[in-house]
């Protein structure tokens, strides 16, 4: 897997990471802070679903792939209505993990990449995870 992308990914988790942060800090009033974190966690999601978009069509795949691309957008969109519920990260954090299962079993990558991106993916969505945690528990 080329560096840039291990760069980009991580450089991905600078938000989250100074989210966090700035929660524990006190920087900012909590509510901004909840809203930021949840709005930037909904884009990132989203992202998700046009990977799995670009795979079903390069791949010439038929079936639930094109549909599952979509859910990322829709749950992360649902989440963003429901600004202030308890309930929206731990739906936003399992859906990253969801996501990168789905990932696992269902991409199309060249044998030499599955190692290398699912090691990423993994490291990436535990500080995701983790960081929705940090906003749950303490907020």
């Amino acid at each position: 897997m080329k560096l840039q992308a291990k760069l980009l990914g991580y450089a991905g988790l600078i938000p989250f990471l100074l989210l966090n942060m700035a929660l524990l800090f006190d920087a900012y009033p909590t509510s901004l802070i909840y809203i930021l974190f949840t709005q930037y966690s909904a884009v990132l999601l989203s992202f998700f679903g046009g990977i799995h978009w670009y795979d079903a069509i390069s791949s010439n795949k038929n079936g639930h792939q094109m549909y599952i691309a979509m859910l990322p957008t829709i749950i992360g969109w649902l989440c963003l209505t429901q600004t202030g519920a308890h309930w929206v990260l731990g739906v936003l954090s399992a859906s990253y993990v969801l996501m990168m299962f789905y990932d696992k079993q269902v991409l199309t990558l060249p044998k030499t990449m599955v190692v290398d991106y699912t090691k990423l993916r993994m490291s990436l969505t535990t500080i995701v995870v983790l960081s929705h945690a940090v906003m749950i528990f303490a907020r």
